[in-house]
């Protein structure tokens, strides 16, 4: 009974600490906390992504890299992900900007602007962080964050991965999952028209 009290008396104490902390979050900021944002995974400039993965690794954290357009997110980008989050503790988004998207998929592209298309990254519970780059391929971010896993869809085999060789090098291993048939967002851009 007493070990009973105890233990309620340490929750409540919890939910104290939590109250008394968001409540000078909320004075500090002269506005109500918001919880929602900070519960979303944060769009990182390339040193700051490596700040945050060493802070992770110092934990033996595991990071998973994978990238892409994401260009009006579907459930094809929605499984890919998934799967990807499941294989490692830390997700990594790389995010291609708007002109390195330009570059790969034409003039109308994309038709959602990099803000956007990061701020619904943000919000999937199995991100941990999103990176945009300018490059067309990810080598170079892929080479400064030193993914343990790299995962990509199964448009692409391990021969034609970027940053595939390096992952490897560096004792990493590179993922291929399936990808579900008939979701793109080129697809439904075509339908749109």
């Amino acid at each position: 009974m007493i070990l009973q009290g105890w233990q309620i008396l340490q929750q409540l104490l919890s939910v104290l600490n939590l109250v008394s902390m968001l409540s000078r979050q909320k004075i500090s900021q002269g506005r109500p906390a918001d919880l929602s944002s900070s519960l979303r995974a944060p769009v990182l400039s390339l040193k700051e992504a490596a700040l945050f993965l060493q802070e992770k690794r110092t934990c033996r954290h595991s990071v998973v890299f994978t990238n892409g357009c994401f260009d009006l997110l579907h459930p094809g980008h929605m499984t890919i992900l998934e799967q990807a989050a499941s294989m490692g503790d830390i997700l990594v988004v790389g995010l291609n900007t708007d002109d390195s998207v330009k570059r790969l998929k034409g003039p109308s592209r994309p038709v959602q602007q990099l803000k956007s298309r990061a701020a619904v990254l943000s919000c999937i519970r199995f991100v941990d962080c999103i990176v945009p780059f300018s490059e067309d391929t990810p080598a170079e971010l892929i080479s400064l964050i030193l993914p343990d896993i790299l995962v990509k869809g199964g448009d692409y085999t391990v021969e034609t991965v970027v940053g595939a060789d390096t992952v490897l090098e560096n004792g990493g291993r590179v993922e291929i999952v399936p990808i579900l048939q008939g979701h793109s967002s080129t697809s439904i851009i075509e339908r749109l028209s």
